[in-house]
């Protein structure tokens, strides 16, 4: 064995590749030849609804039936996509569609070169929409002119992608996320994000989950992006709650993030307060894939053996 083959990180990566395994062995994921993108078994999803009804009963409570349901396609209009600005900090995340718009002659030419083995990416042109990156995004668009006066509060579930392949199973490229979503007044943005901390911890115990909070910053890119990335830790604007799947061997996987945007979205979307001020946002977003899998991490695969409250 290599000095590097005793590394920390190698150590990691092989407890992260032999979670994956069992989980495979299991039956609750089902591989591809792409890593990070997964079947669900029947069991999995339970596992998930189970989640998602902690979830909402915690949104019930804290909210009542103020938030406002939606649910988006994965898919959104480029336009939109445009507006949250992602490329700008993710360009390496981001997911476009294209598609072939040609006629016969390029559609012959097309299987021609892809009978000889060839590339034939190049026939095809971009379609005009993108993968969604996170949950709320195609909800902003929606909200575009002046909100009441108590802002608006959304909930807003769906699959969402991210171009990261990993052999860790808890870094999908295709994950859903369950957000309660407040846009508003910088007060009403920011005490949405701080309540649901703690919430958002109550929820996770619930499901025998040992979880805790940490600042932290989106994985900006680029040089540009370190100093976003350490302007976010020091405001305080990303709290992650995160448990360890592999012990000692990680910091901890983030499974709840609670962030508020300031007026970003307020701001390129075009959506004002009732005093005309450019409106705030705020999210608590549960990462419903990471959650089951520190279920089974946390209590075993078997979910029959399972605490009762928790068997699906």
């Amino acid at each position: 064995m290599t000095a590097a083959d005793a590394s920390p990180l190698s150590d990691l990566n092989r407890a992260r590749a032999e979670f994956r395994d069992e989980l495979i062995e299991a039956g609750h994921l089902v591989p591809s030849s792409i890593d990070g993108l997964y079947g669900r078994s029947g069991e999995f999803e339970d596992v998930i609804e189970l989640i998602d009804t902690r979830v909402r009963a915690a949104g019930k409570a804290a909210h009542g039936s103020k938030p406002q349901r939606f649910r988006f396609p994965p898919v959104f209009p480029r336009e939109s996509f445009e507006r949250t600005d992602y490329i700008a900090s993710f360009p390496n995340l981001t997911g476009a569609i294209n598609t072939f718009s040609g006629d016969n002659k390029a559609h012959a030419a097309l299987l021609a070169e892809r009978s000889e083995g060839k590339d034939w990416d190049h026939f095809l042109e971009p379609a005009g929409t993108m993968l969604v990156s996170a949950a709320c995004h195609p909800a902003y668009s929606m909200l575009v002119g002046t909100l009441p006066d108590d802002g608006v509060m959304l909930d807003v579930y769906g699959y969402c992608f991210r171009h990261e392949p990993a052999v860790d199973p808890a870094r999908m490229q295709a994950f859903r996320m369950h957000e309660f979503v407040q846009v508003g007044t910088p007060d009403q943005a920011e005490g949405h994000r701080n309540s649901w901390v703690d919430r958002g911890l109550e929820v996770l115990a619930d499901l025998g989950l040992d979880a805790a909070p940490e600042i932290a910053n989106d994985p900006f890119f680029g040089r540009a992006g370190r100093m976003l990335a350490a302007n976010q830790r020091n405001e305080n604007l990303k709290t992650e709650l995160v448990v360890r799947l592999y012990g000692d061997l990680d910091d901890g996987t983030a499974v709840v993030s609670c962030n508020c945007h300031r007026d970003h979205f307020g701001h390129t979307f075009g959506i004002s307060t009732a005093d005309g001020e450019e409106a705030h946002s705020a999210c608590v977003g549960f990462g419903m894939e990471r959650i089951a899998l520190a279920m089974f991490r946390t209590h075993g695969l078997d979910t029959s053996k399972w605490p009762a409250n928790l068997r699906v």
